[in-house]
């Protein structure tokens, strides 16, 4: 517990990680005073149907904004963050003192990956609480109809958006896993950050092309979108449970990859 202590602090020192937090919170706050300046100049209430969603109900605002930070932004923040895991120790010269310490190089990839894990989590509820407190200062606050027809508190409302947000969670640890893997293969932090990222870019495209059906279901973003189930009354939880079996298996074969080339590798920085 002291190595994952030692791990979280460190990283919410960063003066990046805070930039990065920043940015998420920005995505809902741009995007409730865009709407709500466009609905004060135009009132026509023409637009997409979400947005005229969010100027009837601010709580609206989370949901957009997490749906918006999916695909781009959230799995470009997880990259840097798995990305640096073990490769930024190793540019930084301090991963043979960590070693030196009776942790063992397995522990050390557990709380490594522990503290992506973290930032995961803490990235997802950064949008969704920014979203929910904007949205209900700049837009009214009522009862939300669901998908399924529906209507639920506001209470039980934002009991859903902790849900989506845990769901989101877990759709970024099997991304963290791969990060965590591609950062023990080089001691240049930049190139696996970037490589992680592109990884997500890359599996996205795939499982937009219909003609490469038959890989969906084994890319780690199939179910990135999937979280319409958590919005229904009552919440159907396949959707979950399929994501959830999916980021496992990536976290087991990444993880194991990344213990078998840490365990042998010649760490000389």
């Amino acid at each position: 517990m002291t190595l994952v202590l030692s791990e979280i602090t460190v990283l919410f020192r960063r003066l990046r990680t805070w930039a990065m937090i920043g940015a998420l919170a920005l995505i809902p706050i741009l995007i409730a005073v865009v709407v709500r300046v466009s609905s004060d100049t135009s009132g026509s209430g023409r637009g997409p149907a979400f947005l005229n969603s969010i100027t009837q109900n601010g709580l609206f605002v989370s949901l957009t904004a997490l749906t918006v930070a999916i695909p781009l932004f959230l799995p470009l923040t997880i990259g840097v963050v798995a990305g640096d895991t073990i490769a930024g120790e190793a540019n930084l010269g301090t991963l043979r003192y960590l070693l030196v310490a009776p942790a063992g190089r397995i522990r050390l990839l557990l709380v490594k990956y522990a503290g992506a894990a973290l930032f995961c989590l803490v990235a997802t509820l950064t949008v969704v609480v920014t979203g929910a407190i904007i949205g209900a200062l700049l837009f009214p606050v009522g009862p939300v109809t669901l998908l399924s027809g529906d209507t639920v508190g506001v209470g039980g409302y934002f009991v859903r958006l902790l849900l989506l947000a845990l769901y989101v969670t877990v759709s970024l640890l099997g991304l963290s896993a791969i990060g965590l893997f591609i950062s023990t293969l080089t001691t240049i932090p930049v190139g696996a950050m970037a490589a992680t990222a592109a990884l997500a870019a890359v599996a996205q495209i795939l499982g937009a092309l219909p003609q490469l059906e038959w890989l969906h279901p084994w890319l780690f973003t199939n179910y990135w979108l999937g979280f319409a189930d958590l919005l229904r009354e009552p919440i159907v939880w396949t959707s979950f449970a399929d994501n959830s079996l999916l980021q496992l298996g990536y976290i087991a074969v990444f993880g194991a990859l990344a213990y078998g080339r840490f365990s042998t590798r010649d760490v000389l920085s």
